[in-house]
């Protein structure tokens, strides 16, 4: 064995080695403690932080007005293609020419088809006058019938009058003889009583015979008069009931002769006014040869091409896309954050093709957004069961204007900015699936907690 027993070094503590001085032992336990602790409240610090809630929904652009949005160009007449004036991608100005068409009716072939509806209305018209010169004259003839009506009927009560007279001369005349008749009967009688005693002659009897007979043949006489008399006034009346049944007729045919021409002059009137309607649809029918652009805009789409193609009326042509179109976004909204909207929140957008970077719970840290507000909500959902949200440019935010590149049809990412919150309520909102908290800007001591909130804080 080597004799090295004087030379064994004595053994010194390992601390006092260099390469040991340079090892420490980790104390494992208390190193993860302190980091626990620290994670714990870097936790505890970041669920403190404010949070602002929004409610996010996807939507695409469309305009605020109706006649800003994309419009279909139909043709008021069928016809066939004579000659296209634009192409796709043109920009059009409000009345400029788009495409002609031609007829293809057989109705409408006439070149003189205007003339010729307005020689019908000419000679219309003139029959129109021509009834209404026929209604004055039958007018005129009426008022003769009804004046010569009245002078006959005058002659008649005159004659009636006469007749009447007459007849009360003739009763006078007839009484008298009556009385002259009883007076030489009776006379008679006395003679031939004296002529039996003798007391007068033969002669005077024959005499008062004939004074009896000449008395009774006045009677007679003023009785025929008498009845001749009544006669004539009956044929009076009857001559006075013949001349008015006979005007009567007279004046009620040249009335039904006047209503015939006064219904033949409203007919012509009818015929004149829809000859003239006609010909104003002519007229009208050839400036829809020519379509022109309702507004400014341009052209997107063509749907119908080459020469000759014929085309229906109400059908569809081609489409434009107007110029200065006021923008807005549609959103939809599920039905559980409906009763949380009003009229005026605040939107922020991030739009597709304009790259942004979004901080979900602080929106004034994003990058890349564009502001609006809401300014129409439906109040009925759609066939998917959500509520649509108009939203329209906020121009109080100048640095976020939209930009000048954005279509009708471009997809956009909207959030509402709703309240501010600590970050651990919202995660424990969205755990539980509660909608966002409305912003009342009337209560300045923050988010107002759910009643299920302070139970669970009690």
């Amino acid at each position: 064995m080597l004799n090295i027993s004087d030379k064994v070094v004595k053994f010194k503590k390992l601390e006092e080695f260099e390469s040991c001085k340079k090892i420490q032992t980790l104390n494992l336990p208390r190193k993860l403690s302190l980091w626990l602790i620290g994670f714990l409240v870097f936790f505890i610090i970041i669920l403190l932080l404010p949070w602002t809630q929004t409610i996010q929904s996807k939507g695409k652009i469309t305009t605020l007005r109706p006649e800003f949005r994309p419009q279909s160009i139909y043709p008021v007449i069928p016809g066939a293609i004579e000659q296209w004036y634009i192409r796709e991608g043109d920009t059009v100005r409000a009345g400029d020419t788009l495409l002609r068409i031609s007829e293809i009716k057989t109705e409408y072939f006439d070149p003189n088809l205007i003339e010729r509806t307005r020689e019908q209305v000419v000679s219309k018209e003139f029959s129109v006058k021509a009834y209404e010169q026929k209604a004055v004259a039958l007018e005129s003839q009426i008022g003769a019938l009804q004046e010569a009506e009245k002078l006959k009927l005058e002659q008649t009560e005159n004659k009636i009058k006469q007749a009447k007279l007459k007849i009360q001369s003739d009763s006078i005349d007839m009484r008298a003889a009556k009385v002259a008749n009883d007076i030489a009967a009776y006379q008679f009688l006395r003679s031939d009583t004296m002529f039996q005693k003798g007391v007068i002659s033969l002669t005077k009897l024959e005499e008062k015979r004939n004074k009896m007979q000449e008395t009774s043949a006045k009677l007679n006489s003023s009785e025929n008069k008498f009845l001749i008399s009544k006669n004539e006034l009956m044929n009076a009346l009857i001559e006075m009931n013949s001349i008015r049944q006979e005007y009567t007729d007279k004046i009620a045919k040249a009335r039904s002769d006047r209503f015939s021409t006064m219904s033949s002059i409203y007919d012509a009137e009818g015929s004149v006014s829809k000859l003239k309607n006609q010909q104003t649809n002519y007229e009208s029918r050839n400036q829809y040869y020519f379509i022109t652009a309702p507004q400014d805009g341009i052209v997107s789409k063509i749907y119908k091409k080459g020469l000759g193609e014929i085309i229906k009326e109400a059908e569809e042509i081609l489409s434009i896309m107007p110029l200065n179109a006021q923008l807005a976004v549609e959103m939809l909204v599920r039905p559980m954050d409906y009763p949380l909207l009003k009229i005026g929140l605040p939107v922020i957008f991030t739009f597709d093709g304009w790259p942004a970077f979004v901080f979900a719970g602080w929106p004034d840290g994003a990058v890349g957004t564009f502001s609006g507000h809401i300014f129409a909500i439906d109040n009925v959902t759609d066939e998917n069961n959500l509520f649509r949200v108009y939203v329209e440019p906020d121009t109080n935010y100048i640095h976020k204007i939209w930009p000048t590149g954005l279509r009708v049809g471009t997809g956009a990412y909207g959030r509402i900015i709703m309240n501010d919150v600590p970050l651990w309520y919202e995660v424990w909102r969205q755990l539980n699936g509660f909608p966002p908290d409305f912003y009342d800007e009337s209560k300045a001591h923050g988010p107002k907690m759910k009643a299920a909130i302070k139970k669970l804080a009690k």
